[in-house]
């Protein structure tokens, strides 16, 4: 479990600065070039450590559902939505909300063991617990605002 806790722990890090990275990107170029630059460079980071790692097991698709193909799809969405979304918000406003909704989703997945998950029973602790994150972004969003505001009368 503690093995768990770090990598999910060094994730999170490394999410972050990517999206500070892929800002910094986008403000040189479009999002899709941003987009392309991120996703290529990713595979070929990927693609050259699978190779050195797994070998021909880079090749093996065994069992896989063809609708599982449509993940690096999905990671288009991810990065542009993340892109403007940081662009558009900040970069910790931009974060909090996609990992607020990480949560959401992932807790909508499992209590509906939706896509293949083991199905997980939802609880009112768990609801709470993510309404208590909102919250805590609320605090976080509009504390700042009115802070602002009491220096800019001052």
């Amino acid at each position: 479990m503690l093995a768990g806790l770090i990598l999910a722990l060094f994730a999170g890090s490394l999410v972050s600065l990517q999206n500070i990275f892929n800002n910094r990107v986008n403000e040189r170029t479009g999002s899709w070039s941003t987009t392309t630059l991120v996703l290529g460079m990713g595979f070929i980071a990927s693609f050259g450590m699978s190779l050195a790692v797994e070998g021909k097991g880079t090749f093996a698709f065994h069992n896989m559902q063809p609708w599982y193909w449509i993940s690096g799809l999905i990671g288009v969405g991810v990065v542009i939505c993340l892109v403007q979304a940081t662009k558009l918000l900040g970069a910790t406003f931009a974060i909090s909300i996609v990992m607020t909704s990480q949560l959401g989703f992932a807790l909508l997945f499992d209590s509906m063991g939706w896509i293949g998950l083991e199905k997980v029973p939802f609880t009112l602790n768990q609801l709470i617990g993510v309404f208590v994150i909102v919250g805590g972004i609320l605090v976080f969003k509009l504390g700042g605002k009115q802070e602002q505001q009491e220096t800019a009368s001052h």
